[in-house]
């Protein structure tokens, strides 16, 4: 009698809880070519994974919400205001932001710019245009230890560093939202999720994984498809 009263409480505490499971994986969509991320700025990367972002009607603004070029020129500002879900003012620093969805495409912040994300899967790749620094004069006698040596060379003159635009391949794991290089090392550490490709992968040679980059990411993804809440 006691154990049927027992399997009897177990079925009822657990069958809620299995109906709200099957609800939440119904609710759930599967990425594909046609999907759409929601328009609006989205703060960290947990509102990506829902396509939850704080919508334009939120962002306080001069610029016109259905201007054309609404994100680029509230994201060019250093900081950006919302009302929350309270409706209380909140103040953004842009540089934290993670990104913002624009006519169903999501964009991310990386080096200081935004950029389109153009291959979106559980392994996502883009391309972001980096600004690098470096110097015009080589002293042999710098010493980085020494002060005096931080910004003169040894005849006294001041060094002076240009900058300079390139174009870089990123990766970005859907899973945990880490952006990595666009290289054999980061797809190797992307494809430890999965060991049959990730043996597959690293039994290449060299040059083979570098060809084949690309193919094991479209692998990956097609074995490990993305799914958005509905």
């Amino acid at each position: 009698m006691w154990i049927r009263i027992t399997g009897l409480l177990l079925l009822l505490v657990f069958t809620p809880l299995l109906k709200a499971q099957e609800r939440d994986e119904a609710a759930m969509v599967k990425h594909s070519p046609d999907f759409e991320f929601n328009n609006g700025i989205f703060a960290n990367f947990e509102m990506v994974k829902d396509n939850d972002p704080i919508s334009p009607a939120r962002i306080v603004s001069d610029v016109d919400m259905f201007d054309r070029g609404f994100y680029d020129k509230i994201t060019a500002q250093k900081e950006i205001i919302i009302y929350d879900d309270n409706g209380v003012k909140k103040v953004m620093k842009t540089a934290n932001i993670w990104g913002y969805g624009r006519n169903g495409v999501l964009y991310i912040n990386v080096g200081s710019a935004f950029h389109r994300i153009s291959f979106v899967g559980s392994i996502s790749h883009f391309v972001a245009s980096v600004t690098t620094y470096s110097s015009n004069y080589y002293d042999p006698y710098y010493n980085p230890y020494y002060s005096n040596s931080y910004n003169y060379n040894r005849y006294n003159q001041p060094q002076s560093n240009y900058a300079s635009s390139e174009l870089r391949q990123y990766l970005l794991d859907f899973e945990t939202g880490e952006v990595l290089e666009y290289d054999t090392k980061g797809v190797e550490v992307l494809l430890m999720k999965d060991p049959e490709l990730a043996d597959e992968f690293m039994a290449l040679k060299n040059r083979k994984k570098k060809q084949m980059k690309f193919v094991f990411i479209r692998k990956f993804n097609e074995k490990h498809p993305l799914y958005f809440p509905e």
